[in-house]
């Protein structure tokens, strides 16, 4: 079969430890990131664009800040959307105090300021966890939306209360605002949320986050064992604050086009939270499928029972969608806790040793 590892031999712990032990997987990660970056350019619409591309690498990109902090530092949160809204107005005072500030570097420079406030909220987690860490977060969630519509600095006291993204020109592309082309959009999209994936992979897979997993585990004996918990709780929230914020500004500067403060609201936060648990908590590729899944589910419902003759309304898709992400967040709680990453690790052995059983 296509996984067949005949052949493959590991003689050194550098190469059993390698990013791609099987050579099959690098295979399988040029052809996606060909798909990417050529195939999907040159063949989506702007419907695609809009409603499946575009949204899936943003929210992927989210979930996997807050990977970075539930899933691997064992950090609940529930303000993820909050920490999104830092980044889009740190990015608009940043565009409109700067004009001539290069957008994509306005974008990065976004995240930091995110990543401030999450350790500013981020400092309760050195001494509470669990149940009482979510309500602190839930309470940053409810503090930095009152923040947005409140503190009209921030939406340069435009009498609409929201901020609009304007036309930002680079290299004499347009690349945000009304005159923006969806591709161009994309590919700034594509860019940005493939080194920040790069930058995940490495920190996951190094030093820092082996601590993060063992302060996940468990904390007593890993402070035992010598680990600085405050610097590996704080650490994880300015790293993930750092990577929501950033999706947050690309959410606004590169999709929506503009934004109110209830934009970032708790239903935002639940379904990052949502993308990140069926993906597979810990894990860097489950938040790619968890967002494939999350943001493809309703245009699936849209389209295939209008391609099969079935009239279906918009309030009956929204409710079928609730109810499908309800019962899979559910399984998976239960049968699968590892989500749709695990389920293709296991279809993974199972190729490698077909047509033997296991």
């Amino acid at each position: 079969m296509f996984y067949r590892t005949a052949g493959q031999f590991k003689t050194s712990y550098k190469a059993d430890q390698a990013l791609f032990p099987v050579r099959q997987d690098a295979i399988l990660l040029m052809v996606i990131l060909a798909f990417a970056w050529v195939v999907f350019p040159l063949t989506a619409s702007e419907f695609t664009f809009q409603t499946l591309l575009i949204p899936v690498l943003i929210y992927a990109l989210a979930a996997m800040g807050l990977n970075i902090l539930t899933g691997f530092a064992g950090q609940l949160s529930l303000g993820t959307a909050a920490f999104m809204g830092v980044g889009a107005y740190a990015c608009y005072k940043l565009i409109t105090i700067f004009p001539w500030m290069n957008p994509i570097v306005a974008i990065m420079l976004s995240g930091i300021f995110s990543a401030g406030i999450g350790v500013a909220f981020g400092i309760p987690s050195l001494r509470i966890k669990g149940f009482y860490l979510a309500i602190a977060t839930l309470a940053a969630q409810f503090f930095l939306v009152w923040l947005f519509e409140k503190w009209a600095w921030l939406y340069n006291y435009n009498a609409s209360g929201a901020i609009q993204v304007p036309n930002i020109e680079m290299a004499g592309v347009w690349i945000s605002g009304p005159q923006a082309s969806s591709i161009t959009q994309y590919y700034v999209v594509l860019a940005v949320v493939t080194i920040m994936t790069i930058l995940c992979i490495n920190l996951t897979r190094g030093t820092l986050g082996r601590t993060w997993k063992a302060t996940r585990d468990m904390d007593i004996a890993a402070e035992l064992i010598g680990i600085n918990l405050m610097k590996s709780k704080l650490t994880a929230f300015a790293i993930s604050s750092y990577i929501v914020g950033v999706s947050g500004a690309l959410f606004v500067f590169m999709w929506r086009g503009a934004a109110e403060p209830n934009l970032f609201d708790i239903q935002l936060s639940f379904r990052v939270l949502f993308i990140a648990i069926i993906g597979g908590l810990g894990s860097i590729m489950g938040n790619y499928l968890g967002a494939i899944l999350i943001v493809g589910l309703p245009v699936v419902l849209n389209i295939v029972p209008s391609a099969l003759g079935i009239p279906i309304s918009s309030a009956t898709v929204e409710h079928l969608n609730i109810m499908i992400v309800g019962a899979l967040i559910i399984f998976f709680l239960i049968i699968e806790p590892h989500g749709l990453n695990q389920l293709w690790r296991l279809i993974r052995e199972k190729l490698t040793i077909w047509p033997f059983p296991h």
